[in-house]
């Protein structure tokens, strides 16, 4: 069954207003199942036309501008610093300098970039990078609303415009033609383009950028260039020492001390076999989940199993030792 352009001007109707209409390529298929920005999905057969031998479909999306009022974090979240990493944060801030994190996944960048935020009383905004991020995601874009071409903020612009901290997570995820639009703002100049609309958005002295990568995931066709990240004031994250870690731990998933320690002595098996049948050991994050499976009286060998080796690894020999590590110390 064909649609028609008004067909699909029809069907917007349906939807809360504001609505988007946008177009891009897609396999073949008359439905599909449309994930809204608030979290619901529908059903909803596309208007499919033919533009220049190229089969498109309209994509109806609700959208809604984004409110920094919204991402203020008024609890102080649980962080354990392990260095001077607070201080030379709120330094940069101060100077207007912007930051990059860099460490392995599951070390407390995300966590301290939160305590942050609650520490200098600014909203943070995240944005989880990936392969298909565009420029307008992060600036925005002109939406239909109420007939009317309408511009909205992308989470980006919005940092920018309200004084809150703009967190980009997993940086190298994102495409270079996307990660250039951050140099403006990442330099002595501060400023944001927004093409599109003609203005040159100015940051406020509150704003501040923060990116962050796992140099261990780095290759040839994800790499952060020398020119994003000599704009940036880095700061190094690993795992914590033991008994910092197993303080950690104990905190987060309120277990005991015994079992925070053992936890800990089972990761640093892990970590030494990175290299060696494993990409990477285990987190410090996988061992909050199983400490808090343990507190909820799972036992403990089965609590690192599906926790732990089951999240790091598919290999069935290196599931085998590691469930025989478990063994050992519980």
């Amino acid at each position: 069954m064909a649609y028609s352009r008004k067909d699909a001007r029809r069907a917007k109707k349906k939807f809360e207003k504001p609505i988007m209409i946008s177009w891009r390529p897609l396999r073949l298929c008359e439905n599909f199942i449309v994930c809204f920005n608030d979290g619901s999905t529908t059903a909803f057969g596309f208007a499919q036309i033919r533009y220049r031998c190229r089969l498109t479909y309209y994509i109806i999306m609700k959208s809604k501008a984004l409110k920094p009022e919204e991402h203020y974090i008024t609890e102080e979240p649980y962080y354990q610093p392990i260095g001077d990493e607070i201080r030379v944060f709120e330094s940069a801030y101060k100077q207007q300098l912007p930051v990059l994190l860099k460490g392995p996944t599951g070390c407390g960048k995300t966590r301290f970039m939160e305590h942050m935020a609650w520490r200098l009383k600014r909203p943070l905004i995240t944005v989880s990078c990936h392969d298909d991020l565009t420029a307008s995601d992060l600036v925005g874009r002109f939406l239909i609303t109420s007939g009317e071409t309408t511009w909205i903020d992308g989470p980006l612009a919005s940092a920018v415009r309200h004084g809150a901290i703009c967190y980009l997570d997993e940086i190298v995820e994102a495409r270079k033609d996307t990660t250039v639009v951050i140099h403006p703002l990442a330099d002595d100049r501060r400023i944001l383009p927004m093409e599109k609309v003609g203005e040159l958005l100015e940051a406020t002295p509150e704003f501040c950028l923060a990116i962050s990568y796992n140099p261990g995931y780095q290759s040839v066709m994800k790499d952060l260039k020398q020119s994003t990240r000599q704009r940036f004031v880095a700061l190094e994250f690993d795992y914590p020492e033991a008994d910092l870690e197993a303080e950690i731990v104990m905190k987060e998933a309120a277990i005991d001390a015994s079992t925070a320690t053992q936890l800990v002595k089972f990761a640093h098996m892990t970590r030494d076999l990175k290299g060696s049948g494993l990409d990477e050991g285990a987190s410090t994050r996988l061992l909050v989940h199983a400490a808090k499976l343990m507190h909820d009286d799972i036992n403990p060998v089965v609590a690192c199993q599906t926790a732990i080796a089951q999240a790091i690894t598919d290999d069935h020999d290196m599931l085998v030792a590691m469930n025989e590590l478990s063994s050992s110390l519980f």
